[in-house]
C-alpha cells in the first residue's frame, strides 16, 4: 500500500522544528506561523483562541496539503502588540482552558462511579 507510515503524522523527524514564525511583510503586525505534525483540530482551536483577543484583528489557519501534516496559522494584531505575544497567550490560555475541562471530567467521572458502586 502506498500509505505513509502513520507515525508520520505526529512524531518530528530528527533536526525538525515544532514551530516556525515568518513576518508577513505585506501587512502591518502580521505573522505566518507554521506548526509542524499538527492538523486541523489544534489549527482550529487555537484561531478560535485567538480570534477571543481584543487586541487581534485577523486570525485564520491553512492546512496546505492533505498528505502534508502541518498547518499554517496567519495573526494580525493591533499595533502595540506582536503577533508572537498573541499566539503564546492564546497558547497559554488554551492549555488552561483544556486542563480545567479535564479536571471537571474527571470529577463528574468520579461522581457517576460513586452511584454505580
Amino acid at each position: 500500500m502506498n500509505a505513509p507510515p502513520s507515525f508520520e503524522s505526529f512524531l518530528l523527524l530528527e533536526g525538525e522544528k515544532k514551530m516556525s514564525i515568518m513576518k508577513d511583510t505585506k501587512v502591518p503586525n502580521a505573522a505566518m506561523i507554521t506548526l509542524n505534525r499538527e492538523d486541523h483540530t489544534v489549527g482550529n482551536m487555537i484561531t478560535n483562541q485567538l480570534l477571543k483577543d481584543p487586541t487581534v484583528i485577523f486570525a485564520g489557519y491553512r492546512q496546505p496539503h492533505p498528505l502534508e501534516h502541518n498547518v499554517v496559522l496567519r495573526v494580525q494584531t493591533t499595533p502595540g502588540r506582536t503577533p508572537q505575544d498573541a499566539f503564546k497567550e492564546a497558547v497559554v490560555d488554551l492549555i488552561s482552558e483544556l486542563s480545567l475541562t479535564e479536571e471537571r471530567f474527571r470529577k463528574s467521572l468520579d461522581a457517576r462511579r460513586d452511584v454505580f458502586d
